[in-house]
């Protein structure tokens, strides 16, 4: 058998089996050794595996993590890897039904582990192969120390928005039907002059917490609707979804400021899609309702962000005028492979598709999970089996090479 990492800019140098029996741990290794991996380690448990992850320089590339185990077992480790910010990627292997390999799978990604697959004992050469395979060399592993903040507080970020240093990424969503690109999500990103491009999670909650969320939102929409304008020039008519904060519904003037900047533009109404989480409704419901019905009575769409992570979707979406359901990225990862998770998400699809929603699936990034997105009818998909968010300039010409 030859290596399975190929396609990576190097091979899988070094693994750490993890397995209380000694018969299904040296199987295991003498899997990865005929796929080409130089170093094997071996642990038979948890406890053993973590003493081994300290001693080890360089750590192992990769884990592969059996769940029943004495001492500490696979779900165990699983949290210790976490709390010790120990970073790499790792495939579950048990005998235990799918069903249960999968929830623990989750629960790793939960907890923000890298689970690249999983796989059900014995363990044959084709399934760890392509297990394995998932595995890119690009990606750092086990970082010894926690990672350091980004030294942003509140007084930088309201000289970004006075430098106008906000940039806004945008993702293509295409049409499963068509494979056309009807739309897209504009996603804001900060170009800090010595931090490079910095995420929206390191300064969005600061933006909230300070009071600066509302002026960091409308320029978002004035950059948005100004790359509107150009593509429609170039005859582009897409239509833009922006985020719209839950802070920002307590304000009954943001109808106002929405249309005004609208019609400055002379961007059609139903071009633009307001995206609103669950949350949205928390504070005070009777004022954010408001602001919702009147900004869909001036055809704004309205969309219902990360459908399934809270528990009122389905109130939410009986009592608000919402034009779409956008269903979350942990509804859509290995739904291929889960058929709990696949009912869920065929109910979610025929649900929105009776009230006469459009549906949005989010972060699809393989084939098999858009064939099942496909299959249960899902209107739009987005994510990097298609592309990344990118700059305008950059969809532009990804759009033409279409």
């Amino acid at each position: 058998m030859t290596a399975v990492v190929a396609n990576n800019e190097r091979s899988l140098e070094s693994v750490l089996v993890i397995d209380d029996s000694s018969v299904q741990r040296a199987h295991g290794a003498r899997l990865c050794r005929e796929m080409g991996i130089a170093t094997v380690h071996e642990a038979s448990n948890g406890s053993e595996a973590l003493a081994l992850l300290e001693a080890l320089d360089p750590a192992p590339a990769l884990l592969i993590i059996d769940l029943e185990m004495p001492t500490m077992d696979g779900p165990e480790l699983l949290a210790q890897l976490r709390q010790r910010r120990i970073d790499i990627p790792i495939v579950v292997a048990s005998s235990r039904e799918r069903a249960l390999i999968q929830s623990v799978s989750h629960m790793g990604s939960v907890l923000g582990l890298r689970i690249l697959d999983t796989v059900q004992k014995p363990l044959t050469g084709n399934a760890l192969a392509a297990a394995v395979a998932k595995w890119d060399s690009r990606t750092p592993a086990a970082p010894r120390e926690p990672p350091q903040a980004l030294p942003i507080d509140v007084d930088a970020l309201h000289a970004a928005l006075d430098r106008k240093e906000l940039r806004v990424h945008f993702q293509p969503q295409v049409e499963i039907k068509t494979g056309l690109v009807r739309g897209v999500e504009a996603l804001v990103r900060w170009q800090h002059p010595t931090l490079g491009l910095v995420t929206p999670d390191r300064f969005i909650p600061l933006a909230e917490q300070s009071g600066l969320v509302h002026e960091l939102t409308l320029q978002v929409l004035n950059q948005t609707l100004l790359q509107a304008v150009t593509w429609s020039a170039e005859s582009l008519d897409l239509r833009v979804a922006v985020n719209i904060s839950p802070l920002l519904l307590d304000r009954a003037e943001l109808v106002h400021e929405i249309a005004s900047l609208q019609s400055s533009y002379g961007i059609a109404s139903e071009r633009i899609i307001l995206e609103v989480t669950e949350s949205s409704l928390l504070r005070d419901p009777g004022v954010a309702l408001g602001v919702l019905t009147r900004l869909r009575l001036k055809g704004f769409g309205l969309s219902l962000d990360d459908y399934g992570t809270g528990f009122s979707s389905m109130q939410q979406l009986a009592q608000i005028p919402f034009t779409e359901l956008k269903i979350d990225r942990s509804f859509i990862r290995g739904v291929h492979e889960r058929d709990s998770q696949r009912v869920i998400l065929r109910s979610a699809v025929e649900m929105a598709s009776e009230l006469g929603l459009v549906t949005v699936g989010e972060g699809v990034e393989t084939r098999e999970e858009l064939g099942v997105l496909e299959d249960c009818g899902c209107t739009l998909v987005q994510g990097w089996l298609f592309a990344k968010a990118m700059p305008a300039a950059q969809l532009t010409q990804w759009l033409r090479s279409r």
